[in-house]
């Protein structure tokens, strides 16, 4: 059996930009076939997602309205990184004191995941924050509305189980956190 390679591209054509993604076209050859397909790419900013943990061993959360979805959802902190950020980490600090007004010591990178490599070209990656406490007001954008919940780490498994924490990408900065802390 041969090697799965690369699809050449043959040419890329930027469709549309709204705002938070932008849409391109990419015709690309299959290299098994020599057929040329038309693939529609969703070019998204990379975002972090942050768990931050408090020094009696609470998970810093949010509650917050999710448009998609039309829900009101519990999750952990996290936004897109900005141009002028140095880096996921930066982003992580920033976000978590923005959205929560907390603040924590050794942040640092503990996995990235591409959320839909087969349509979006972005990395979303987990930065951990350990011995977090309240010390700033937040700074919600315009388009927020946030509230900081503190959960015990204890239940993260059984908030997945039960559906309370739905969104993909906060299951997966859980597992990274899990991962962690069997090391």
């Amino acid at each position: 059996m041969s090697k799965i390679q690369p699809w050449p591209t043959i040419k890329t054509c930027s469709l549309k930009d709204y705002r938070i993604l932008s849409v391109r076209s990419a015709v690309r050859t299959n290299p098994r076939t020599n057929e040329d397909h038309e693939f529609f790419i969703l070019d998204c900013p990379d975002w972090v997602n942050i768990i931050a943990t408090t020094p009696d061993n609470k998970l810093v959360m949010v509650e917050q309205y999710r448009h998609g979805t039309d829900t009101v959802d519990l999750e952990i902190p996290g936004g897109v990184m900005d141009p002028e950020d140095a880096s996921a980490v930066e982003t992580g600090v920033r976000e978590l004191r923005e959205e929560t007004g907390y603040e924590g010591r050794n942040a640092r990178l503990i996995g990235e995941i591409a959320p839909n490599p087969a349509i979006q070209s972005n990395i979303c990656r987990t930065v951990f924050i350990e011995d977090c406490e309240h010390k700033h007001a937040t700074e919600f954008d315009s388009g927020e509305d946030i509230r900081t919940r503190l959960v015990p780490i204890e239940e993260i498994d059984q908030m997945v189980q039960s559906g309370k924490v739905h969104h993909s990408l906060v299951v997966v900065a859980f597992y990274h956190y899990k991962l962690l802390n069997k090391s």
